[in-house]
């Protein structure tokens, strides 16, 4: 039970993460039916930024509180990540809006490609060791741990959780981005521009992932230009798990992945002598995720076209 309890720990703290980006990825796909499969390195731009914040501001102002330094890192890392992601869909997948889906698909796969390269240029290929400005003393739960990271992880996950579903259910903005999600066409008749909407949707999606990957690269100790490919992918079969398109969906989609995945790991992993154990970790995800797609194609908690966005 104690190994039990902290994989639940694990696996809340990492299904958070998940279900973070998955906002970004169903949020998206809800409103113009596109998989942007460079989402996962908008996540990998907002942790080397703050890496290289962090960087400065420990140098310009070497007495400020830990905690401090990482907010103020966060919000430059969520401002480059909106911005990057402002631009990437006006520059690539605005013009392919009305294509065929292979092509935005194929652009998509292209950008998140030519970003990792690009990252791998700037920041080198090496990996960078993220530097722990929390205290690293862990609180005892039992026999069970939990540091104050994976605290701040969890509190700043539900925050941004909760200010989400304020903004799309009880915004101006929200509302705008539900009715061009049901029908740009009659939503552009009523006075909403589906351009603007569509930009903000991309940018609050940054936003969301910038955060995770701060909080990525906080929990791990490390980042790297290509770090945002496996979380990247994760939080995609999360959200295709709770059922893409639908913001609840991804937020139980990227919980049950953490959950599925750091027991599956750890406890079961224990329990067949390591045979089983982390490096075959997402072996448990997918195989949980095949069975609900066989028996439930449109995810757990299916597509609810009110809600997509």
């Amino acid at each position: 039970m104690d190994i039990l309890l902290q994989q639940i720990i694990n696996g809340l703290v990492l299904g958070s993460m998940y279900a973070l980006v998955a906002l970004g990825y169903t949020m998206v796909y809800g409103i113009i039916n596109l998989i942007n499969f460079a989402h996962g390195e908008v996540l990998m731009v907002g942790a080397l930024t703050s890496w290289t914040a962090i960087g400065w501001m420990k140098e310009a102002i070497p007495g400020a509180p830990g905690w401090v330094i990482l907010l103020l890192a966060t919000l430059i890392a969520c401002v480059v990540a909106a911005t990057l992601n402002f631009a990437i869909e006006k520059i690539a997948y605005r013009p392919l809006r009305n294509s065929p889906k292979l092509a935005p698909l194929i652009t998509a796969i292209g950008m998140s490609i030519l970003l990792q390269t690009l990252a791998m240029i700037i920041w080198k290929p090496n990996y960078k060791a993220y530097p722990t400005l929390l205290t690293s003393t862990p609180i005892n739960l039992g026999e069970a741990v939990i540091t104050p990271t994976q605290i701040m992880i969890l509190v700043v996950t539900a925050v941004s959780l909760a200010v989400l579903m304020w903004l799309v259910n009880a915004t101006r903005l929200g509302r705008a981005m539900r009715a061009t999600a049901e029908n740009p066409s009659v939503a552009a008749l009523m006075g909403v521009k589906p351009d603007m909407v569509i930009s903000a949707t991309f940018i609050i999606g940054a936003i969301l992932a910038a955060i995770a990957g701060v909080m990525y690269a906080s929990n791990y100790g490390t980042a790297q230009h290509a770090m945002g490919f496996t979380p990247g992918l994760k939080a995609f079969t999360a959200a295709v798990f709770g059922g893409i398109g639908n913001l609840p969906g991804a937020v139980v989609g990227g919980l049950l992945l953490g959950l599925i995945e750091s027991i599956g790991s750890g406890y079961i992993g224990d329990l067949t002598g390591g045979v089983l154990g982390s490096h075959y970790a997402d072996i448990f995800a997918f195989i949980v995720l095949i069975i609900v797609l066989t028996l439930r194609p449109s995810g757990l908690m299916g597509e609810r076209v009110a809600d997509r966005a």
